[in-house]
């Protein structure tokens, strides 16, 4: 009698979490630090003009690429963003694709 008293999804009827250890057994795989590109090539100046160098932190789509992905520090990613923004204001850069 005592079991048909419990809830449908009592803690007898519950996955214990031993699922857990065959999730981790994965292929792990080493992934390296991203480091800023402007840091390393001492770069403190990013210009607007230089379309090249922009283009490489532009997504096919026309976004800008975010830090986590570039691997570019703080300080550098927000000089990147105002440097593409000038020069799509100035039309050196598209504001988007065409689809």
């Amino acid at each position: 009698m005592a079991e048909s008293r419990g809830r449908p999804g009592s803690a007898g009827q519950r996955p214990t979490g031993g699922d857990k250890a065959v999730a981790t057994n994965k292929k792990q795989y080493f992934r390296r630090k991203k480091v800023c590109r402007f840091c390393m090539e001492k770069i403190d100046d990013i210009n607007y003009k230089d379309v090249r160098l922009l283009n490489a932190f532009i997504a096919e789509k026309g976004k800008i690429v975010p830090r986590r992905i570039s691997g570019v520090c703080a300080p550098h990613q927000r000089r990147l963003s105002d440097a593409i923004k000038k020069a799509r204001n100035i039309a050196l850069l598209p504001f988007a694709t065409t689809v």
